[in-house]
């Protein structure tokens, strides 16, 4: 219960944030389709439809993925084979999606937007839809599973045609390439979203889990997405909206909860005061009520003096003292009187 009233409070400033500057910023440039992207699109697609039908075909491409297969980079560069290792991390899609998804929050927070935390997730999707199909559709085994030399491998139901992780390492570090406020650091970026996912394709080629076209293939497909995505951008705005206002919605509800489980207040009816009228008996001066010295009750109740009174006490006798006279008793100092001797 704690961890979700902390995680509700987390969401509620994130959107408190959000809710400052509801609009747009205008200085964010957003991407549009432009004829020199339909331009590149349209090439990149024409590329993309060129390798899947050489591989196909089985034409000069599948001999060279099994020439590149025979090399086996990974023995003849042994010593970089760790580094390959860390390297081809950055194509995994869980890896780079927390990365690219924690920059882009932050983005997002500083903006007063979600768009970019959007984007992200659409990107993502069309990398999964289009790349997925691709893969499953394909069929292709990858080098370490291959059945016949030479043979393109096709609908043997393997998965590795395009390559997942040279497309994942265009889309989620092109990414931030597209997102960028200036023209130049969409520039630098575009620059350093390219030759990473460059290095994470070959790291696979390196390694042996793909073919040299299933990487090429993977490039076009990550560039499709990139080039694809100001047809998008409609899309995005409305998912954004739709956010804020499941978000709205969601609110109202918890607010609904708490005024239910609240105790009800106890209605309060107004009470019509009238003006209260001051009689003469009030109006005459009060007299002091005469208590009596001497009641039953006082006297009942009085606490007896711990001394006597002068007329009460026993008095003094000649010798100076209070005590009762007793005849038997003899002073001191005096012989004592002789007692009668009585016959028998």
């Amino acid at each position: 219960m704690r961890t979700e009233r902390n995680l509700t409070r987390r969401l509620d400033r994130v959107f408190a944030r959000l809710d400052r500057e509801p609009e747009r910023p205008t200085h964010i440039d957003v991407p549009r389709m432009s004829r020199h992207r339909v331009v590149l699109f349209s090439a990149t697609l024409a590329f993309y439809l060129a390798i899947v039908w050489a591989v196909v075909t089985t034409s000069w491409l599948v001999r060279l993925d099994w020439q590149v297969m025979f090399f086996r980079p990974y023995q003849q560069w042994a010593g970089i084979h760790w580094f390959v290792d860390y390297y081809v991390v950055l194509g995994q899609r869980g890896p780079t999606a927390v990365m690219v998804a924690a920059w882009l929050g932050w983005r997002s927070w500083r903006q007063h937007t979600l768009r970019p935390l959007v984007t992200l997730g659409a990107s993502l999707l069309l990398l999964n839809i289009t790349v997925g199909a691709a893969k499953y559709g394909m069929g292709r085994l990858g080098p370490h599973y291959a059945t016949v030399i030479g043979s393109n491998e096709m609908g043997m139901g393997g998965d590795i045609f395009p390559s997942g992780h040279t497309a994942n390492a265009v889309v989620t570090w092109g990414i931030l390439a597209y997102l960028a406020s200036t023209p130049r650091a969409r520039r630098w970026l575009s620059a350093v979203s390219a030759v990473t996912s460059l290095g994470v394709g070959m790291a696979t080629v390196y390694l042996g889990t793909h073919w040299l076209s299933d990487v090429l293939l993977g490039w076009a497909a990550g560039l499709l997405i990139l080039l694809a995505l100001p047809w998008c951008e409609p899309l995005i705005a409305r998912a954004e909206v739709a956010l804020l206002d499941l978000r709205d919605r969601v609110r109202d509800r918890r607010r609904n909860r708490r005024d239910r489980t609240a105790p009800a207040p106890v209605p309060v009816s107004p009470v019509a005061l009238k003006p209260r009228t001051v009689t003469a008996e009030e109006m005459a001066p009060a007299r002091e009520p005469v208590s009596s010295l001497h009641t039953p009750r006082a006297s009942a109740h009085r606490a007896p003096s711990p001394h006597a009174a002068r007329s009460e006490r026993t008095p003094v006798s000649p010798a100076g003292s209070r005590r009762p006279p007793h005849p038997e008793r003899v002073p001191r100092g005096a012989a004592p009187a002789a007692r009668p001797v009585t016959g028998g």
